[in-house]
């Protein structure tokens, strides 16, 4: 690991995660004005972020920069894949890693894989729909818009909050943090959809304690000591392929998990690669 490296990570380890993230979800709900002249024009050029996209371009008329951050994008501006038998991207972003889970173990960078058990808050009855299954790693930079869609038709069955850590998700941490995925907090979402079973874990990170879904709202913050849970699958919730189900507030990163036998990721899909809202990422068989 570079000095560089070694630095930011020792960094992550004694700042105040939670603390610092409380403070960026006040400041990011401020209506100050004179604040807003100032940090959203900045924040714009700075992340090279494309207002012609946003369904509201003028961002002098936002409230807040947790309300420009999550801003909605004209209904033009992403096609969702009309294949009945595609798994769209469910946001824009970049693939950090994809692939087949080795068992319970989920590859996350060189030299570093992490339980997939652990990831779902311990559920061995749920992590065992999953062993020798996919996943899909996809990291929100920034710049990206940050509401989080459905990649198929889904019918959501539990939801559970699992408290930890708040680490960066960038690529230096993902590479030199072990199990960082597994370590830090999260909402699993678990669904029953055509292609078998399917688990989307939206992934906090630091100044990103705020997760909200739909059918919720903010499940976090408050973050608890313990792991909270969910049950909806005698409420019939379902969702559409490409429909919103739920938005970081401030970015981070999203894990999808599927059974092995009913799905293939698209043959020329692979880390690193920039993918968007919509876009065919995966088949159903």
């Amino acid at each position: 690991m570079k000095l560089r490296a070694r630095l930011f990570i020792a960094l992550q380890h004694m700042l105040p995660q939670h603390f610092l993230s409380k403070m960026m979800w006040r400041l990011t709900r401020c209506e100050y004005k004179w604040l807003l002249k100032i940090t959203l024009p900045l924040f714009i050029r700075l992340f090279k972020v494309n207002m012609d996209e946003a369904k509201n371009p003028d961002w002098k008329s936002y409230s807040s920069f947790n309300n420009f951050f999550t801003r909605e994008l004209k209904q033009e501006a992403r096609e969702i894949s009309k294949d009945k038998n595609s798994i769209a991207s469910p946001v824009d972003g970049a693939v950090s890693q994809l692939g087949k889970i080795n068992a319970d173990l989920i590859f996350q960078a060189k030299g570093h894989a992490y339980s997939l058990t652990q990831l779902l808050g311990d559920r061995e009855d749920l992590a065992k729909k999953f062993k020798n299954g996919q996943f899909n790693t996809i990291y929100l930079a920034p710049k990206d818009y940050h509401r989080i869609h459905m990649p198929v038709d889904g019918i959501l069955l539990e939801m559970i909050h699992v408290p930890g850590e708040l680490f960066s998700v960038n690529p230096t941490t993902v590479e030199n943090v072990p199990a960082l995925f597994a370590r830090n907090e999260r909402v699993v979402c678990m669904f029953d959809t055509p292609a078998g079973p399917m688990a989307m874990i939206l992934v906090g990170a630091i100044f990103v304690g705020s997760i909200e879904t739909v059918w919720h709202g903010e499940v976090t913050p408050p973050t608890a000591k313990e792991i909270r849970n969910w049950k909806y699958d005698e409420q019939e919730l379902s969702y559409n392929k490409g429909e919103e189900m739920g938005r970081f507030n401030m970015g981070s990163t999203v894990i999808l998990l599927h059974a092995n036998k009913k799905m293939d990721w698209d043959i020329e899909l692979k880390a690193e690669q920039v993918v968007r809202l919509g876009e065919t990422i995966g088949h159903i068989k």
